[in-house]
């Protein structure tokens, strides 16, 4: 059974917990709520008319009319601060203006940043208060007790008023911080939605015009070698489906390549054990002398198979028919891959081009550190040569 002491100490503990939540509503309550401006100026004016008001009794009309004048000074306050704490002062030199004077004076801290004004002002609020201009008291202790009481009116309502404008301060600095961070984020989710843009761009151009393209080509050969006039109209009107489509096609990557690059790849992604079915499916006459290990990194077998892929597709587009060859090697800590084709053999076929497959290439191997050139040969062909580096890059792992 408790004792009385322990059912004391904890009924003390469960009062002092529900006055700290009362306490911490209330200033939730405050915090949330902001007072009006002329409700807080008429409460202030109150204040200072009832200090003047008490003291009225043995006062001069000239004391009782310099108390009153500081009273109706304050609701000169928020405009202009440096003439109401003046208008204050001799209300509290001759009169019984001490309310008005404070305010005046706390007003100073809050809405001033001159510091020698601020210090002028509690200077002569501390002569005011101690009595000083009237007479000093004679007695020690009416000494000691008067310069405490200066002290405290003098610096007590300037160092509120300092607080509550450095308050305001950072209240406003944290909604800046927090626009700005929003802002930031903002900016980079366009940063990162135009390097997807531009990834997908890129993509696009490399997986599906390549598919499209071969479609075509394979389609083009069905119309020319068709065995009749139903199936040479069939493969005629696939052919034009897909000049559409790369046509469409072409238009899409080009929005897509609005802005941003991206170092993020969408898997799964081709190596270099994918070349040979590349080749392949090309359907050109294509010599492959490609000594490359599979140990590279991942990022430059990429490079390398759409790199080929790529000039394959320019081959189909620019000189069918034609010869192709080729290949890889690591030259001084870099691979070097060239892809060189002959003159074309057979009748171009009409399809759309978007000019951005060399492109994306540059991109790709520039994000590697290496470079892309192309152009004609002496033969009347096409050559493109590839190089990165692979020194700085890590291996793929096995497995």
């Amino acid at each position: 059974m408790a004792s009385p002491v322990s059912r004391v100490t904890r009924a003390l503990w469960r009062a002092d917990g529900r006055l700290e939540g009362l306490v911490d509503a209330g200033l939730r309550w405050v915090r949330t709520r902001r007072t009006p401006w002329w409700l807080v100026d008429a409460l202030f004016v109150a204040a200072a008319v009832v200090d003047a008001a008490l003291d009225i009794a043995g006062t001069t009309t000239t004391e009782r009319t310099l108390s009153l004048v500081a009273a109706g000074a304050l609701v000169l306050r928020r405009r202009l601060p440096v003439l109401t704490f003046a208008l204050t002062m001799p209300g509290l030199f001759i009169g019984s203006g001490v309310v008005a004077a404070s305010i005046a004076l706390f007003t100073l801290g809050e809405r001033t940043d001159r510091r020698w004004l601020m210090l002028l002002a509690a200077v002569v609020q501390f002569v005011g208060f101690s009595g000083f201009v009237v007479g000093p008291p004679q007695q020690l202790d009416e000494i000691v007790v008067s310069t405490v009481y200066a002290l405290i009116f003098a610096l007590g309502p300037l160092a509120i008023g300092m607080l509550v404008r450095t308050r305001a301060v950072l209240v406003d600095r944290i909604a800046e911080l927090g626009a700005s961070r929003v802002e930031e984020r903002r900016r980079g989710a366009e940063v990162a939605l135009s390097r997807e843009r531009a990834l997908l761009a890129r993509e696009m151009h490399d997986v599906v015009s390549h598919q499209v393209t071969l479609i075509a080509v394979q389609a083009g050969g069905v119309q020319m070698a068709g065995r009749d006039a139903r199936e040479r109209d069939f493969a005629r009107t696939i052919r034009q489906l897909c000049v559409v489509t790369l046509q469409e096609l072409r238009e899409m990557v080009q929005v897509l390549r609005a802005s941003g690059g991206t170092d993020r790849e969408i898997a799964p992604q081709p190596v270099l054990a994918d070349l040979d079915r590349l080749v392949a499916a090309s359907g050109l006459p294509t010599e492959v002398a490609v000594d490359l290990p599979d140990t590279l990194p991942l990022p430059v077998q990429r490079a390398v198979y759409r790199f080929v892929q790529e000039g394959l597709t320019n081959v189909r587009k620019h000189a069918p028919g034609a010869a192709v060859r080729v290949t890889g090697r690591i030259e001084a800590d870099e691979v070097v891959v060239d892809l060189v084709n002959g003159p074309a053999c057979a009748d171009r076929l009409e399809l759309p081009g978007s000019g951005l497959g060399l492109i994306g290439l540059g991109e790709r191997a520039s994000l590697l550190g290496g470079s892309l050139t192309s152009g004609r040969d002496a033969d009347g062909g096409f050559a493109i040569h590839l190089r990165l580096p692979v020194e700085h890059l890590p291996l793929a792992t096995a497995g």
